[in-house]
């Protein structure tokens, strides 16, 4: 199910603003890749373009190929839609839809894509996604309650569950523990590690601890001043981009010596 992602000459835009610049990069398969940077520097942006959700935002474009089986998402004729069921997302603070009840919320993917499912079916599909998102236990007797009667973590994972229910191929992760209290934030590393298995997962995060954690490979993304484009500065095994990076911008920012 997990695939890899192939990101050639690819430039992003707001309006007439070149935001980020030239990114050239390919994502491994069932691996988990994190984005670290200073702030501005364009490393959500770029995550954003993985499913076209930039596009969403009034002028905002990209223009470059990114490939996904083989298949360009910014191709000629390509439904955004589509994309997203290809590509999920889990955002920085947790979103349960409010006025549904946990169950409804992992169902929410599959009924806005007008898909039949049968009662049974349903039951299956609830019961899986929440297991995958390391859920099911902590809420098996409770799944008609509003899914926003969680704690902030449990909502979170009720969120990669809802994700991982339209059966996607690639994840995408902006800073999703970032609201999140130590505890939380352990579970959800936790999941990440597991969810590598049958996903390709893309996280954004400005904890260079968080980053060594839980990648494989790291990428690192800077800004020369206000009003440049962010460049892909270097993309890495994480173990050697923390301990022997090939650029010195990286090793300033992992150092601390700015961001």
């Amino acid at each position: 199910m997990a695939q890899a992602i192939n990101v050639e000459d690819l430039n992003i835009y707001y309006g007439d603003f070149l935001a980020v610049e030239d990114v050239n990069v390919t994502i491994q398969p069932r691996s988990v890749t994190a984005l670290i940077g200073p702030s501005g520097c364009g490393k959500s942006t770029f995550l954003r373009t993985l499913n076209r959700m930039h596009e969403v935002i009034p002028g905002a474009y990209a223009k470059g190929v990114v490939e996904i089986e083989g298949s360009n998402i910014y191709g000629n004729g390509v439904d955004p839609v589509n994309v997203r069921r290809r590509v999920g997302m889990v955002f920085q603070k947790p979103n349960p839809f409010p006025t549904m009840s946990i169950r409804d919320n992992v169902l929410a993917g599959v009924k806005l894509n007008n898909k039949r499912i049968s009662r049974a079916a349903a039951d299956e599909l609830v019961e899986s996604s929440l297991r995958g998102a390391n859920l099911w236990e902590e809420v098996k007797d409770r799944l008609d309650k509003p899914g926003m009667g969680l704690s902030g973590g449990q909502q979170q994972r009720l969120c990669i569950a809802r994700a991982i229910s339209v059966k996607p191929e690639v994840i995408l992760m902006d800073e999703p523990c970032s609201a999140l209290d130590p505890i939380s934030t352990l579970a959800i590393e936790d999941l990440i590690h597991e969810m590598k298995k049958d996903f390709t997962i893309v996280i954004v995060t400005h904890n260079m601890q968080q980053a060594s954690r839980v990648s494989d490979r790291t990428g690192f993304f800077n800004i020369a001043g206000t009003g440049k484009p962010g460049h892909l500065i270097e993309i890495d095994d994480t173990e050697r981009m923390f301990t022997n990076p090939s650029n010195k911008q990286t090793e300033d920012y992992i150092s601390g010596r700015f961001g």
